[in-house]
């Protein structure tokens, strides 16, 4: 700091008042630079997630004519890629009761998307497989996501995509963590 500066200050604090004074002044901005750069940073984590939140249900929209709940869509998700499963392994793995995961397998057997079938080691225990017409809806929703997406994508500018693609690289990372 100059000294001069301090010495015709009109000020009538002593030299060291001032430095104190000063250096509290400089302590407390740095705090709340900080504090407002914490406040951007969560005003920017909730735009984020709100945008991502946007996107998926957009993403969602494209393929709603095929009229299955996110639960439903998930159970058929996991039969797709784990294969048959008993009701209670679909609870567990979808976080629900029982007795909600039957209500949604009911509803998927009275659309013909699955099935029940004898589990081959435990007779006691009936496996729910996706049918062949639940398949094609699923395929049918995806292909319909993909398409909007893509579509969407297809009309930002190069260095929009290229930035994008970026950030799904880092959104994965954040995924896996």
């Amino acid at each position: 700091m100059n000294q001069d500066w301090i010495a015709i200050t009109p000020f009538p604090y002593k030299q060291s008042t001032l430095q104190v004074t000063l250096a509290r002044l400089a302590a407390l901005v740095c705090i709340m630079e900080l504090l407002m750069a914490r406040r951007a940073l969560e005003i920017s984590v909730l735009d984020f997630i709100q945008a991502i939140g946007l996107l998926v249900r957009r993403v969602r929209a494209a393929a709603a004519s095929h009229e299955l709940s996110l639960t439903e869509a998930a159970v058929m998700a996991r039969l797709a890629r784990e294969g048959p499963a008993t009701t209670a392994d679909l609870a567990r793995a979808e976080g629900m009761k029982p007795q909600s995961m039957g209500t949604t397998i009911a509803a998927l057997e009275e659309m013909g998307m699955v099935e029940r079938r004898p589990h081959p080691s435990d007779g006691r225990q009936v496996n729910i497989e996706l049918t062949a017409k639940g398949a094609a809806v699923r395929k049918n929703a995806k292909d319909a996501k993909r398409t909007w997406l893509a579509q969407a994508v297809a009309q930002l500018a190069e260095p929009e995509r290229e930035t994008l693609f970026k950030a799904g690289e880092i959104i994965k990372r954040l995924a896996e963590k």
